[in-house]
């Protein structure tokens, strides 16, 4: 696995990272058992960055890191972990107290003294921009509660506010060949500050992967079912905002382009990795396969200029318009 410098953090991590969204909820049901394989079989592969949050199952995801962690002992000085807070109590979580709260709840589910990476989740953009929110972050900092702290957002308005403010160490951002907006509006700030920059729903949901058709059905409690057009939360979270019909068939359209003998979701992530203003790409795992597959992306050839210039014309073309949601 290769590895970038996490922004700021000078830790070195592996540019694949593993999201465990699906470990927690919201992704159908996957055992603790098969949880704790799947972030095994990440480990083992070299990831190094595992990403979460809170509202993650209420504390599930964390939990199962924890565990993780507690049984995995050589791991906790070579892993670095992401978490985030803000969803929970939604909308009403953005005292001081309650930041104070829920990253104290973090640390003892993670079973870790300092965390290495903390987020504001999706917090309102008019929360977000009143500063105070990273002002705490900043008291939790100095502590020595949190190492390092960043924001991961919905939109690039989000986004460009918080790349330039000061004490900001990282960004998640979605960013997939179906939503290409920060190439042009984020990235060269990023370098700049030496943000890291942390890619969510590299595969859109799975639609990047290539295997979904018309007629797929998702489980009752998967956000591909009961979010697809943004009943729950933002839209642009569940397929990167397409209607899903559409968005099938954009994946479809997009087969041609991809180099014999790859998979289209190691040839999805590698697009992803070709921007060197990336530090870490966190696609999600529901089982072991799953996560070691996300790895081979890491070990393939840039796909080169005329790919990426090919992608950017059909991005502008066929797909733009159909992004619904904060972008």
């Amino acid at each position: 696995m290769y590895t970038r410098t996490f922004g700021t953090t000078g830790r070195s991590v592996s540019e694949i990272g593993l999201g465990t969204w699906q470990l927690g909820a919201g992704w159908g049901e996957v055992s603790d058992e098969t949880a704790i394989d799947t972030l095994v079989a990440a480990y083992e592969s070299g990831v190094t960055f595992f990403d979460t949050a809170d509202v993650y199952g209420n504390g599930r995801s964390e939990e199962l890191i924890g565990r993780f962690l507690r049984e995995t002992p050589e791991a906790r000085a070579r892993v670095f972990v992401a978490t985030k807070l803000g969803r929970l109590n939604w909308p009403n979580g953005f005292t001081r107290d309650q930041v104070r709260g829920f990253t104290e709840a973090s640390l003892k589910r993670l079973g870790v003294e300092a965390l290495d990476l903390t987020q504001l989740h999706c917090v309102p953009t008019a929360v977000l921009k009143r500063g105070e929110l990273f002002g705490w972050l900043e008291e939790l900092k100095r502590e020595g509660k949190v190492k390092a702290y960043g924001a991961s957002v919905e939109s690039m308005d989000e986004a460009d506010y918080c790349v330039t403010y000061g004490g900001v160490s990282a960004l998640q951002i979605i960013f997939n060949i179906f939503r290409q907006k920060p190439v042009h509006t984020l990235f060269a700030a990023a370098r700049e500050n030496k943000i890291g920059i942390i890619v969510r729903l590299p595969l859109a949901s799975g639609l990047l992967a290539g295997k979904m058709t018309r007629k797929t059905q998702f489980a009752e409690g998967d956000h591909r079912n009961f979010n697809r057009d943004g009943q729950q939360f933002n839209v642009g979270e569940t397929f990167a905002g397409l209607p899903y019909e559409k968005g099938v068939d954009l994946a479809d359209a997009l087969k041609a382009h991809v180099p014999a003998g790859w998979t289209m979701a190691d040839w999805a992530l590698r697009w992803c990795l070709d921007f060197s203003a990336v530090s870490v790409v966190i696609p999600g795992a529901r089982n072991p396969d799953q996560a070691r597959a996300n790895v081979h992306a890491s070990w393939l050839p840039p796909l080169g200029a005329e790919a990426h210039v090919k992608l950017a014309v059909f991005h502008e073309r066929e797909v733009a318009a159909h992004i619904r949601g904060p972008y």
